[in-house]
Order: C-alpha cells, then structure tokens, then sequence
C-alpha cells in the first residue's frame, strides 16, 4: 500500500495559481496510477486529473481542462497538481490518490488516499 501526503493548499484569490504536492511512500510509486479528487462542502467527492503510469497519459475533468496539470517525478515519488486561473468554484478539499490500475478516473478504483488538503479561493 503507498502511503500520500498532500500539501500546498491555501487561501488564494480568483485567478491566482497554487500548485499542491503529494509525497508517496510505500509501495512502488512508478507502477502506480496517480489521481487528484476534491471535495467541495455539501458534494460528493469528484475526480480532478490522473495521470498513469503507463505511458505518461493524462485525464483531466471537463471543469479544469486547461487550467489545471498534473505532473510526477518518479525519482522524487512526488505527484503534483499546477491550479492555474482559479475560481470560486475550485474551493474544495484536495485528495491525492493512488491505484494499481494503469488508468482510471473513479474513485472507487483508487485504493490509496492522501488526508486531503484545503483550496479556497475567494471571488
């Protein structure tokens, strides 16, 4: 099982960036499909952008595609999440996940999570 710790949130203003991390630990983090989810209050939990560990492939929900990336550095077992052009919307609790999966986006299919990290941002 990998272990995740999330970090990076804050308090921010509309159009701001915040780019969150994530340390992974445990179990080999280069086989490992990678996810962010966020919660907002009062809303089920939503994938935010995966990226596999096959390939290099992305996905990004609808909602961030453009402005939002997810990177990893294998060498470093870090995942990370670039919020560019934030908007009140985007206010919610960040998970970082992991999967053996080489992709997916449903967070049932993620086995391991991070303890989440607050966004807000502020209009």
């Amino acid at each position: 099982q990998v272990q995740l710790v999330e970090s990076g949130g804050g308090l921010v203003q509309a159009g701001d960036s915040l780019r969150l991390s994530c340390a992974a630990s445990g179990r080999s983090f280069s086989r490992t499909t990678l996810g962010w989810f966020r919660q907002a209050p009062g809303k089920a939990r939503e994938f935010v952008a995966a990226f596999s560990w096959i390939g290099g492939g992305t996905d990004y929900a609808d909602s961030v595609k453009g402005r939002f990336t997810i990177s990893r550095d294998n060498a470093k077992n870090m995942v990370y999440l670039q919020m560019n052009s934030l908007k009140p919307e985007d206010t919610a609790v960040y998970y970082c996940a992991g999967t053996y999966k080489i992709y997916s986006r449903k967070e049932t299919e993620f086995d391991a999570w991070g303890q989440g990290t607050q966004v807000t941002v502020s209009s």
